[in-house]
């Protein structure tokens, strides 16, 4: 049977009944987060393909101000095309602009780097550029200066962030909000892994040889 008719048939089944949502999924979490529970009256803004472009790299990453916290599974030297530069330039170095100009940033990955991308970041970063890496990181999000925040999908690459052709880029979804609860949670959460409060027992360490490694350990 195709989707759309199995999807149909499924639907007709529960015709005139009232289900409640949270009967029909369960949740599946062993160990609740400590953030609490969502406001029902957030307001989310879907964010899909190319639109990731605009609203998050250069309405969001490009414009911040006063701080900007970043987690990805991959890192890469993105580039990145503006009305007011005539040539691209990536996104490393736009994040050590940023820095320069007084913007505290914070990056978060689980992937080494791509070649490019550790090329950029073995100069001398400013200091309030700081980048760390935990392999267990697999969560994407960006907040920027405590007041925008992006979930979703996409990576801190050109394919997830809508930066490269149409028929290149990913197919990526997320959301973005200005609720403070949700930024709160998010950035406990973050902080959380940024601090290394998960280093101590951790199954992984195998892999990890310098936990939470700076990117001037990237030159060694």
């Amino acid at each position: 049977m195709h989707f759309k008719h199995q999807y149909r048939h499924k639907m007709a089944a529960h015709q005139g009944q009232q289900t409640d949502i949270t009967e029909m999924v369960k949740p599946v979490i062993k160990h609740p987060l400590p953030y609490g529970k969502t406001n029902q009256n957030v307001q989310l803004e879907l964010i899909a393909d190319e639109e990731h472009f605009q609203q998050i790299v250069l309405d969001g990453i490009l414009k911040a101000r006063v701080s900007l916290d970043i987690t990805t599974a991959d890192l890469k030297a993105m580039f990145i095309p503006t009305s007011t530069c005539h040539q691209a330039r990536s996104v490393i170095n736009h994040l050590i602009n940023l820095a320069k100009t007084g913007t505290e940033i914070r990056v978060l990955h689980s992937g080494v780097p791509t070649g490019p991308a550790i090329h950029q970041l073995r100069q001398a970063l400013p200091p309030r550029l700081m980048i760390r890496r935990c392999p267990r990181v697999h969560a994407k999000a960006v907040i920027v200066d405590a007041t925008m925040l992006y979930l979703g999908s996409a990576n801190l690459t050109g394919a997830g962030l809508g930066a490269k052709a149409v028929h290149r880029r990913n197919f990526e979804l997320g959301i973005r909000t200005q609720s403070p609860h949700m930024i709160d949670q998010v950035m406990s959460y973050f902080n959380t892994i940024w601090e290394g409060l998960h280093c101590e027992g951790c199954g992984r360490r195998n892999i990890c040889p310098v936990p939470l490694e700076e990117p001037k350990l990237l030159s060694a």
